[in-house]
């Protein structure tokens, strides 16, 4: 019954705000805007309170590892779901957030695809050549930066299966670096592998969680071999704050 409940409550908050800017998006871009406002900041966080009202799933975001981090940086993370974007857009209300992602996610994906096309976030064109989609990223780094905005990358390029971190790719982190001059904030996400599918969602929802924490803080890098040294810890100890939450139970932070 409870599940039931739980699905309710999410297509009325979800589809709604869904419908209408998909219905404001090649009509009106002031008016797609403010959907996608009121996605960012209501829709997100109010998915999670649902979830965790009906289904006992925990929002584990460590606000004190926020203190101290710089006005302005690039984020990076690991990526296990979908739902890693909606879980930053919670972690960080009072930021404006975009994201680097494959253009697949500006089509037919309800509240997320239109939200990403009209804020104007980095969608990369699958069939990009390398150059094609270096450009697209540096000319995405210098539009946060005019706009204040948070870059968000996941070095991975996919999402893990497993739960395990994959190996980060330089390449775009590093002309993300190059052309906004920023400095980097490392990541830890987990949660999002045990419900990236259907299959799994429905069974581990209940009673389960998604966390996320700022890690480290990383001076801008001025050349390739510090780009890849940042890469290589962040992996490392992303991998190692996810196994320490792994050892704890879902309802403890």
């Amino acid at each position: 019954m409870l599940s039931i409940i739980t699905l309710i409550c999410l297509f009325c908050c979800v589809i709604p705000a869904s419908v209408g800017n998909i219905i404001a998006y090649p009509v009106s871009k002031k008016i797609s805007l403010r959907i996608s406002k009121y996605i960012t900041k209501v829709c997100a966080p109010r998915v999670f309170a649902i979830l965790k009202t009906y289904r006992h799933f925990n929002f584990w975001g460590y606000k004190k590892s926020k203190e101290g981090l710089p006005q302005q940086f690039i984020a990076i993370s690991n990526h296990q779901s979908l739902l890693d974007i909606p879980v930053f857009m919670n972690f960080f209300r009072e930021k404006n957030l975009r994201f680097v992602s494959k253009d697949t996610l500006g089509r037919h994906i309800p509240l997320v695809s239109e939200m990403l096309r009209v804020e104007e976030h980095c969608l990369i064109p699958r069939k990009a050549k390398p150059m094609e989609a270096m450009e697209y990223v540096g000319k995405f780094g210098k539009r946060c930066v005019e706009r204040n905005q948070i870059p968000v990358l996941f070095p991975e390029g996919s999402r893990t299966k497993n739960g395990k971190v994959g190996k980060f790719y330089s390449a775009g982190f590093r002309r993300l670096a190059e052309s906004s001059h920023l400095p980097i904030v490392v990541f830890a996400l987990d949660g999002g592998y045990q419900i990236r599918d259907l299959t799994k969602l429905t069974a581990n929802l209940k009673r389960g969680c998604y966390r996320i924490k700022a890690l480290k803080v990383y001076d801008n890098p001025k050349t390739k071999e510090e780009c890849n040294i940042i890469l290589d810890e962040a992996q490392n100890m992303i991998q190692m704050q996810i196994d320490e939450w792994r050892k704890m139970p879902s309802t403890e932070k």
